[in-house]
């Protein structure tokens, strides 16, 4: 990040997460960035959000890991915010980057953060941003979740396409393959162009959901789009059927009817606001480890049928709705692991 510009002050949002956590902070990071107009705007975030940040909320990004200390460019801001967690590791990384002032969740192990709001653990990830803000006398409407769309081409084909998102962070938030590609072939039998979509390392999952399905290799383009690229895509698509990771944030900021696969974590938390009418979510009413390393047992109890079900709804005219789905038998349950 280049050195700070004509002496402006310094406003710092801490979120060294991913896709979906980008996502879900920019109406708070919104709301930021018109309080403190004369401030210089900086996320500390991974690298490759950079574009999107700036899409979103008028930030710059400063390359940072997650938990790890915050550039030395960063250090010495007047505003700086943690919307990362409730400490104790990340309100630590703030208070070495010495700000005049921080704004965060009250942490026991933090004593300087006394004065902060108390964390509420079933909180939906929207709101618990705004009301940290607002905790401070800073309004953040929860409501503010539109991106436009990027102004960039659509890849040939993406066009009111079915766009299948596989994979996700961890593999207790992954649908079997199998699955996927099942949905897959039966969207592309109903005439539907299906690209298969998928991020960094994801690239060869992808290639097996699309040869399960029987889709040319053309229809897969993980690993061939960086973040604004991805966004475009999405807002081409005619629909969206993926697992509670980013791609599912797209969708809801970019008005593409989306299916979300819920397994671990339930749609109250990550799930679009019930107010967003194209949306159908999956969920088999159980929680568990969203860092497990097998699939979760809830996830599983969604079938291929409930899926098919949902995105021949789409788009729909009604309220997102969550659907509690029972175990379809269509497929046995692999073993899993609970948190």
């Amino acid at each position: 990040m280049p050195p700070a510009a004509g002496g402006r002050p310094l406003l710092v949002a801490l979120r060294a997460l991913g896709l979906g956590d980008l996502l879900t902070a920019v109406p708070a990071l919104r709301a930021l960035r018109e309080r403190f107009p004369e401030h210089r705007p900086v996320l500390a975030a991974p690298a490759p959000l950079a574009p999107l940040a700036r899409l979103a909320a008028g930030f710059e990004v400063a390359d940072t890991a997650p938990l790890a200390p915050l550039p030395q460019a960063l250090h010495g801001a007047d505003v700086a915010v943690n919307l990362h967690g409730r400490g104790p590791q990340s309100h630590r990384a703030l208070l070495a980057a010495r700000p005049r002032r921080a704004l965060w969740f009250a942490s026991p192990e933090v004593p300087e953060s006394a004065g902060g709001p108390r964390w509420r653990e079933e909180e939906h990830e929207v709101r618990r941003w705004c009301r940290l803000l607002a905790h401070y006398g800073l309004p953040a409407d929860p409501r503010r979740l539109d991106l436009p769309a990027p102004r960039l081409p659509a890849p040939p084909g993406a066009r009111g396409a079915t766009l299948i998102h596989p994979g996700a962070a961890s593999p207790a938030r992954r649908w079997p393959p199998e699955r996927w590609a099942a949905v897959a072939r039966s969207e592309a039998a109903s005439g539907r162009p299906v690209l298969v979509t998928g991020g960094p390392g994801e690239e060869a999952l992808a290639r097996r959901v699309a040869s399960l399905a029987g889709l040319p290799p053309g229809s897969v383009l993980a690993g061939r789009t960086d973040l604004l690229q991805l966004a475009a895509l999405v807002a081409a698509a005619g629909r969206v059927a993926c697992g509670d990771t980013g791609v599912a944030h797209l969708a809801t900021a970019l008005f593409t009817p989306s299916v979300v696969l819920f397994g671990p974590t339930p749609p109250s938390r990550w799930g679009p606001p019930p107010e967003r009418r194209l949306h159908r979510v999956l969920w088999a009413g159980t929680t568990g480890d969203p860092h497990g390393s097998s699939p979760d047992p809830g996830l599983l109890r969604i079938g291929v049928e409930e899926v098919l079900e949902a995105l021949s709804d789409l788009p729909a005219a009604e309220p997102s709705v969550v659907r509690r789905v029972q175990p379809s038998g269509q497929f046995p349950r692999r073993g899993a692991k609970t948190g």
